[in-house]
């Protein structure tokens, strides 16, 4: 009988817990977000020298600093100590993107947002990339604001602001991510235009580019629109094929071929491919697509994001869940 009890105890020891870390085991970047919350703004400085030129690990790491610097002066204090920083300045550009959008949440949606403070954020950005003329940052910071106002931006005024950031980082997730954000249905435009901007970029993607991603990405903005419309009123009809459906799972299919295919085999997952990685693990668990769900969640291990799985049901839940039901065990 103890043996049975020791035997439950250890099982229970050992069973699989997703980690919802929001730094995704990026420990330098840990580090600097908490010196941050104490108020101090060297380690920010320090960590942003380091990363140099690696796009996609810098845009990482400015915007979750600027999720950390949004509800403190941290980031005033470094511009005031060494206002000729670029780094600053695109870490300041980007904490007035956050503190705008949280300003727009709180409203309420459907609450337009004062056309002089988006302005003001914008030329924040625009001196950000005065400052740091090769860096993509800034501009993401942009393509993220302009669904702020209202009606949107011309869609010349996009495409130039999204040309400059191709010109610096040909594949940004991030700044592709939110210009498709912009042409959603939520924000100012439609399903049909969000998917084909998405299908467009994993198109020209290069082998390894988690950029087709994307497709899966609109899938879940689609998702959470129409969810939210049903609100109270039944299911959606047809709602239950939303993940399954023969074009869904030819397009998982496909992000899987170009993305992970293209990637070295022994290549470690990076940080900055930990929310990405747990989009296309949730279409893939979702569509019922057994082995591309086991591989990618074989890649993940216990590294887990809130979104997606947040507009599914219980994050935890639903993680452990689909390993378990994959025959994946404890990490």
């Amino acid at each position: 009988m103890a043996a049975l009890r020791r035997s439950a105890r250890s099982a229970r020891s050992t069973r699989f817990t997703p980690v919802f870390d929001p730094d995704f085991g990026d420990r330098a970047l840990t580090v600097a977000r908490h010196d941050i919350v104490i108020g101090r703004w060297q380690g920010v400085r320090d960590l942003l020298r380091e990363t140099g030129e690696d796009w996609a690990r810098r845009t990482h790491r400015v915007r979750l600093l600027a999720h950390a610097a949004a509800g403190s002066s941290a980031v005033e204090s470094w511009r005031a100590a060494e206002p000729d920083s670029p780094d600053a300045a695109v870490l300041r550009a980007a904490t007035e993107v956050v503190r705008i959008f949280d300003t727009a949440i709180a409203a309420g949606r459907g609450t337009v947002v004062d056309r002089g403070r988006v302005d003001a954020t914008v030329d924040a950005c625009l001196r950000a990339a005065e400052a740091a003329p090769a860096d993509p940052m800034p501009w993401v910071s942009l393509l993220s604001v302009a669904r702020l106002y209202e009606g949107g931006v011309t869609r010349r005024q996009l495409r130039q602001w999204f040309d400059e950031l191709r010109h610096r980082d040909p594949y940004n997730t991030e700044g592709h991510a939110q210009v498709m954000r912009y042409l959603s249905a939520r924000w100012h435009g439609t399903h049909g235009a969000m998917y084909d901007f998405a299908r467009d970029a994993a198109g020209v993607a290069p082998p390894g580019s988690p950029l087709p991603v994307l497709v899966q990405v609109a899938r879940v903005e689609e998702y959470r629109y129409i969810a939210d419309g049903a609100l109270g009123r039944g299911p959606v009809r047809g709602f239950d094929q939303h993940w399954k459906h023969e074009l869904a799972v030819d397009e998982l299919r496909r992000t899987h071929q170009r993305w992970i295919g293209g990637r070295e085999q022994c290549a470690e997952v990076a940080p900055e491919e930990v929310p990405d990685l747990n989009y296309l693990a949730h279409a893939a668990c979702y569509a019922g697509q057994v082995e591309v769900a086991r591989e990618v969640l074989g890649m993940l291990g216990t590294r887990a994001a809130w979104v997606p799985w947040a507009y599914t049901g219980e994050p935890e839940e639903q993680f452990t869940r689909f390993r378990e039901g994959l025959g994946l065990g404890a990490v």
